[in-house]
């Protein structure tokens, strides 16, 4: 399966959007876009995950990541999770008490 990764600027804010699994081997694809924008002194970033079907252990530290550099920026990482097979391993390891997950992009621009 193909995995993709756009940038787009929206609201103030930076909207990375990724499509496909997200395992070790597509992993630094989406790490090579998400850090750069999580190190943007007040920098408010959105990664869109909606077309992301798989995350694994890998893809989460990219996020983690990505959160630690964001806070340190003093700026802030959302989260746009549809499938709930990614919505259940942010559960489990306690991602979505930590990072602010939307259901729709829409609604995360909006806060």
């Amino acid at each position: 399966m193909e995995f993709t990764v756009e940038v787009a600027e929206r609201g103030g804010r930076t909207v990375v959007s990724a499509a496909g699994e997200l395992d070790a081997y597509t992993a630094p694809t989406l790490g090579a876009e998400v850090g750069p924008a999580s190190n943007r002194p007040g920098g408010a970033l959105i990664v869109d995950l909606t077309d992301v079907s798989f995350i694994d252990s890998t893809g989460l530290g990219v996020l983690v990541t990505a959160l630690k550099h964001a806070r340190e920026a003093g700026g802030s990482l959302d989260l746009v999770v549809a499938a709930p097979r990614v919505l259940k391993v942010l559960a489990i390891t306690g991602l979505d008490v930590v990072i602010p997950l939307h259901s729709t992009l829409d609604e995360a621009l909006g806060s």
